[in-house]
């Protein structure tokens, strides 16, 4: 195995702005598409269920595999390493599981109390409904923050095999990207992804944004072994021509289906069924083919660091936390203009994206307790000049 550089890999931050840059797009849209939602747009655009097809395929996938990646990091005992489980398990309840909580009882029941005005389940005030949400409706899920749950059983899940692997297994990971650095072979990671997509049930499974959980446990090792050698990450590079044509073509193919079978049959597979199995497993191979591209384009042109990605990288998290009950808020009042329907999603986009922005900047980023709770690290406290100076002094 390759000795890793202790530098930050700045490729993967930037990649992790621009996928939740993405993922708030993607909600901005979903006032749009066919499917049910919290707040909806009277109409409903067939382009617009293309794209949400398109965003699914990959956008949470490389999210999940951008974690896995970081949690190579943090397991190491390196440069900003975790040495221990006790210190490992803090750093993700502080980072995941508080955010997830403190959504769950704070802005969450805004979002559940729209969907309840906008699809005539209850009529009332935001303060007449909160008691209903406290004692009926609760989610401990924090809505869109299922992610960070779920990412933290999956930390705490895969802590034993990661931590086995930088240290005792070391031999075990050289000898695995000792294969996965031959030519072509990342590919193989896709195998896997495969299975678990066309062999489990998806309705009966735990799924959420279009995949079953196992799938997206497997891709969070999958970027913790493409984190673990160089030689993987820069074979990413080299074959990001080539994985991106298969990606965009098998998702193409995908789409087809869907095109030919659901929408102009009304036909759709049953678990179990071999056009079951083909579809889902044509969606796994696409989706781990635009994310070995987007890897490997995101590593020639991204590594390198900037004042913006810098302040972008602390922002994120904030962000992602924020972003789908403003999203939702903007747009419960947005959807009920008489104007055209594309400009109404600029409208949200823009004035959503602005809201945002402004929430973090002036409130979480400046406010210690707030940075804890979108599970920031608190700003270190720096002693007035005077007192530095009385203590050198003595």
């Amino acid at each position: 195995m390759e000795k890793k550089a202790s530098a930050r890999v700045y490729y993967l931050d930037w990649l992790r702005v621009l996928a939740i840059l993405t993922v708030f797009v993607y909600h901005t849209s979903r006032l749009f598409n066919v499917e049910d939602w919290y707040v909806k747009n009277a109409t409903w655009y067939p382009w617009v269920e293309v794209w949400n097809g398109f965003a699914t395929t990959w956008m949470l996938p490389l999210i999940f595999v951008i974690s896995g990646a970081s949690l190579f990091y943090a397991v190491g005992k390196g440069e900003g390493g975790i040495k221990g489980a006790g210190q490992f398990l803090k750093d993700k309840v502080l980072r995941l599981l508080v955010p997830v909580l403190v959504c769950a009882l704070t802005h969450a029941s805004l979002q559940v109390y729209l969907r309840h005005i906008t699809h005539g389940t209850f009529s009332g005030s935001y303060l007449q409904y909160l008691p209903t949400y406290f004692v009926d409706e609760l989610d401990w899920m924090g809505a869109h923050l299922w992610y960070l749950w779920v990412l933290f059983v999956f930390s705490l899940l895969l802590y034993p095999i990661m931590r086995w692997l930088r240290g005792r297994g070391q031999g075990v990971l050289s000898k695995l990207n000792d294969l996965l650095a031959l030519p072509g072979a990342l590919y193989a990671l896709a195998l896997p992804a495969i299975l678990l997509a066309a062999l489990v049930n998806f309705e009966n499974a735990p799924h959420n944004a279009g995949w079953n959980f196992y799938f997206y446990l497997w891709l969070t090792l999958a970027g913790f072994l493409v984190a673990s050698d160089d030689r993987l990450q820069a074979s990413s590079q080299r074959l990001r021509w080539l994985s991106l044509p298969l990606g965009l073509g098998l998702l193409a193919l995908y789409l087809a289906l869907v095109l030919i079978l659901v929408v102009d049959r009304g036909m759709v597979p049953a678990y179990g069924s071999w056009l079951y199995m083909l579809g889902w497993g044509i969606r796994a191979l696409a989706s781990w083919c635009c994310i070995l591209a987007i890897l490997g384009f995101g590593r020639q042109h991204l590594n390198f660091s900037t004042p913006r990605l810098t302040y972008a990288n602390e922002a994120v998290l904030p962000f992602y936390i924020l972003h789908q009950t403003v999203i939702l808020g903007v747009g419960y009042f947005v959807v009920q203009w008489p104007i055209p329907d594309l400009l109404k999603w600029l409208i949200v986009l823009t004035v959503s994206f602005a809201i945002i922005m402004v929430l973090y900047e002036f409130l979480v980023r400046r406010v210690n307790v707030l940075r804890v709770l979108f599970g920031m690290k608190p700003k270190a406290s720096v002693a007035p000049v005077q007192s530095r100076e009385a203590a050198r002094a003595t």
